[in-house]
């Protein structure tokens, strides 16, 4: 397992994070997403192998731009 790190932004409504961690927890490999409202931070626990920014494109495919963070 390792573990990424997004920022994203546009969330307007504490809802968003239910609808990322969802739309997160269905991509095969990934074990915990957890989506932070107020800084727009989006954690991810996954498998090895997925990519970190085919993650960020999950999420701005959902209508919040992201990208991957350097730390």
């Amino acid at each position: 397992m390792t573990s990424t790190l997004l920022r994203a932004e546009g969330f307007s409504c504490p809802s968003c994070v239910d609808k990322l961690e969802k739309a997160l927890s269905k991509v095969s490999g990934v074990e915990k997403a957890t989506v932070q409202f107020s800084t727009g931070k989006i954690q991810i626990q996954h498998e090895d192998s997925i990519d970190p920014q085919m993650l960020a494109d999950t999420v701005t495919q959902n209508g919040y731009p992201a990208k991957v963070a350097a730390f």
